[in-house]
């Protein structure tokens, strides 16, 4: 009988297995799945991550290699191992193990015959048993996504209910609990779509006008996604179609990348391949420019202007690329006079201060509501097909603007008069005339006084007037400063004068030394070469925007003295020093388990992704090492000397004399040719991973006894199918082999011979925080033969503004 039993219980488990649908009289347990009718998802219980106590109940791609799940029941409340659940139905749905309910839902009515069934599309339904309309369902997982938005899934909102769908991100990949970034369709006013961090908004990906959202770069159709957009007064949403049905796409919140991600399956590569992603660029950060600032990704590092009629609220921060406060009115309006500007191509303002019109209004009718309305200040047509249609108007600052050259619409914006070339024309040509006669005649005047007062005493004069210059200057200089001045008396007491015995390493921009300042706080002084060929001015002035870049993986720079010819910069202190004294160490490398070096790693990509795009100053390390990574008390890394080779040369452009770098880990085009870009930062990072996870350092030039560098080393054991190889021995019965051999792949992918197939840091950050299936790696640069950036000429000029020909008069290799 008990054989009977068992076989009966298995040939129901083997029958509900087979089947997309589920009735009252029977429960989904832990062995058991519903597959959709074409076989492409699977609805059950499944452990996450592998091998841990945790089981979740949720949807998943039936056929594809890696698990990838698309939507959870019981993302917030896991299963326990070792304790059964199942998942009952009758009018309801419960999941509960061990007598406690895990998830639940209730239908908005009851169902005679009530059936769950798994769809095509991935959507689980409850659903009367004869009752295939949509429109009727009693429940289905779509109205409730996770991280994932599926074709045919809405994103928006239902403004008779108030319910509201949005996509919420993993807190990490192997943690499917709510994230802090979510994406969803904020209603007030003009609809928009919105990611945010929390409560702070992070993206704005715009608003509907009949053809795109105005955030998005492109006009031109996707090759795989179809987008829609629909509002009445019922309800909001957007949603995605596939160009080809036979594809599988999904869009994807991914926390560690803080990006949405368009992903489809590539069948010939076995993985997921990145269509799109979500912010893109420096100027798609929300309000990068600040309020009336307009933003505009082809003047990279100098992406922000004013409005015309504007100024920068603060000139000191506008200088120094801290664009956060916008800008102001330079006059005020007056409403019986005020005209409008045309902008092109924009991405329209945040539509949270904006009235949204009916759509019958055209573009003219618009421009006469807003003038007669003084709190107007902008407008533009709802909708831009045809010759336009429907009024969207704004008051107050207008937040978010964007320059989209290949896409976009017109804005109009509220000026004085005064700003308008239309009715200043005749005024200007007279002033133009006037000012022309004034000029000469107080040219041929102060002609005059020189040669009879001035000439005699022009030595004096220039010196006198060169001092007072120079005074005001300074005087200037020092008041925009925040960084904080050090007093060289109380650095040399902090440091003991410079002893040895608190030299913490050298490197090629100065010795480093631990100081204890009175109030007891350590710090760390940087003594600057005297290779600099600045001036004070301009040395205070890089510090101080240096000082400006803030991230939780760069070292903190405190403070600075200039005093009898000493350079000093005052950084944090790091009490366990640099990497390279941690990772190259017999006894300390076992310090480091995989745990750690995989959190290193990626902390160092946030950092170098925010120095090449988040932050207000584009800067290039240009030698970034092992012993340029700096751990604080908990193991976390922090980039050191960045911005250093800034200061040095005194700008940072690719155009160098002077190559600041070391061997092993500078990129060919770099260390041969001068040429540098984010691409050669890239290549730095791909060398310093496969040092963090092999143990060894690369040699550079300085081979090995047979031979070979760490990157060969890398390299052979790729192509040879022995990529476990690399890994140290000390890691290596421990290590999370799947991150490892990933992480093994994305610094092959960094060091490739030609900076064009080289990855940006923003898809290194997102590749390291991912399951998207990576591309296969070119031959590294091994530094065999001369490389030309004449053989790439097109990838040169797209990672750097020009191409330097000059050749290296000073080559630093440490």
């Amino acid at each position: 009988m008990p054989l009977v039993t068992f076989y009966l219980l298995f040939l129901v488990s083997r029958i509900v297995s087979a089947t997309d649908t589920i009735t009252q009289s029977h429960s989904l347990t832990e062995n058991q799945t519903l597959l959709s009718n074409n076989q492409n998802f699977q609805f059950g219980f499944f452990t996450l991550p592998i091998n841990s106590t945790n089981r979740y109940l949720g949807i998943w791609y039936n056929k594809i290699p890696a698990q990838t799940v698309v939507w959870l029941a019981n993302r917030e409340k896991p299963l326990t191992t070792g304790v059964s659940a199942v998942l009952m139905m009758n009018n309801t749905l419960i999941l509960h193990q061990n007598n406690s309910v895990i998830w639940s839902i209730t239908p908005a009515r009851r169902a005679r015959n009530p059936v769950l069934q798994l769809l095509d599309s991935g959507n689980l339904v409850l659903r009367e048993e004869n009752d295939e309309n949509e429109e009727n369902y009693l429940w289905q997982s779509f109205d409730y996504p996770c991280d994932t938005l599926l074709p045919g899934m809405k994103l928006g909102k239902d403004l008779r209910t108030g319910f509201d769908r949005r996509v919420t991100a993993w807190k990490n990949e192997d943690d499917p609990s709510i994230g802090t970034l979510s994406w969803g369709m904020d209603v007030t006013n003009w609809p928009q779509q919105m990611q945010r961090v929390g409560s702070m908004k992070q993206h704005r990906r715009g608003s509907w006008n009949g053809i795109d959202y105005t955030g998005r770069p492109t006009i031109r159709p996707s090759p795989v996604f179809e987008f829609k957009y629909f509002a009445d007064e019922e309800q909001v949403y957007f949603m995605f179609s596939l160009v080809n049905s036979s594809v599988k796409a999904r869009m994807v919140l991914n926390q560690s990348s803080y990006k949405l991600l368009h992903l489809a399956w590539d069948e010939a590569a076995r993985g997921w391949k990145v269509y799109g992603l979500l912010p893109r660029d420096f100027c798609d950060e929300y309000g990068a420019c600040g309020p009336n600032g307009n933003c505009d990704v082809s003047k990279l590092p100098y992406a922000c202007d004013c409005l015309r009629g504007f100024r920068p609220k603060s000139s000191k921060d506008w200088n120094e690329m801290n664009y956060q406060g916008g800008c102001l009115r330079d006059k005020p309006l007056n409403c019986e006079s005020d005209g409008f500007i045309k902008y092109g191509k924009m991405k329209v303002p945040d539509t949270e201060n904006c009235w949204y019109l009916n759509q019958s209004m055209n573009l003219e009718e618009c421009r006469e509501k807003c003038l007669r309305n003084c709190s107007c200040m902008a407008y533009t047509n709802s909708d831009i097909r045809g010759e336009g249609n429907g009024c969207a108007l704004w008051s107050g600052d207008l937040n978010d603007l964007r320059v989209q050259p290949d896409a976009g619409q017109d804005l109009y914006v509220r000026v004085p008069a005064s700003e308008l070339d239309t009715n200043n024309g005749d005024k200007l040509k007279i002033g133009i005339a006037v000012g022309g006669t004034i000029a000469a005649i107080l040219g041929g005047l102060l002609l005059t006084l020189y040669f009879i007062f001035i000439r005699g005493r022009s030595a004096t004069m220039k010196k006198s007037a060169a001092a007072v210059v120079d005074h005001f200057k300074e005087e200037e200089q020092e008041d925009d400063l925040e960084l904080p001045l050090f007093d060289l008396s109380s650095i040399v007491s902090a440091t003991d004068n410079f002893s040895i015995n608190n030299k913490l390493g050298e490197g090629g921009f100065g010795p480093v030394y631990k100081g204890i300042l009175e109030n007891g706080e350590e710090i760390a002084v940087k003594r600057l070469s005297r290779g600099s060929k600045q001036g004070v001015k301009e040395f205070k002035t890089e510090v101080a925007l240096i000082a400006k870049l803030q991230h939780r993986n760069l070292v903190k720079l405190h403070g600075s003295c200039i005093q009898d010819q000493e350079k000093l910069l005052v950084y944090e202190y790091m009490p366990n020093k640099s990497l390279d004294l941690f990772i190259f160490d017999q006894t300390q490398r076992m310090l480091l388990d995989w745990s750690k070096r995989f959190n290193i790693i990626c902390g160092i990509a946030k950092g170098l992704l925010y120095l090449h795009q988040d932050s207000r100053l584009i800067i290039i390390h240009r030698d970034l090492k092992t012993s340029n990574v700096l751990l604080d008390s908990e193991m976390n890394p922090k980039i050191s000397d960045f911005g250093l080779a800034r200061i040095l040369e005194g700008d940072q452009t690719p155009e160098t004399t002077r190559v600041v770098g070391t061997y092993g880990y500078m990129a060919p085009e770099y260390a041969l040719d001068g040429n540098f870009s984010v691409k050669s930062d890239v290549y730095s990072f791909g060398v310093l991973l496969l040092d963090i996870i092999s143990g060894k350092k690369n040699k550079g030039s300085h081979r090995q006894k047979d031979g070979k560098n760490l990157i060969e080393y890398a390299w052979n054991f790729w192509t040879e199918g022995r990529p476990l190889e690399l890994i140290d021995e000390y890691i290596k019965e421990c290590c999370n082999v799947s991150e490892a051999l990933r992480c093994i792949q994305i610094g092959l992918l960094c060091v490739q011979q030609n900076p064009h197939d080289r990855p940006n840091m923003s898809f290194v950050v997102m590749m390291l925080g991912s399951e998207i299936e990576l591309a296969l790696p070119k031959e590294p640069a091994l530094f065999v033969g001369k490389y030309s950036c004449q053989e790439y000429s097109s990838s040169c000029m797209n990672d750097a503004p020009s191409v330097n020909e000059l050749s290296i008069s000073d080559l630093e290799a440490r």
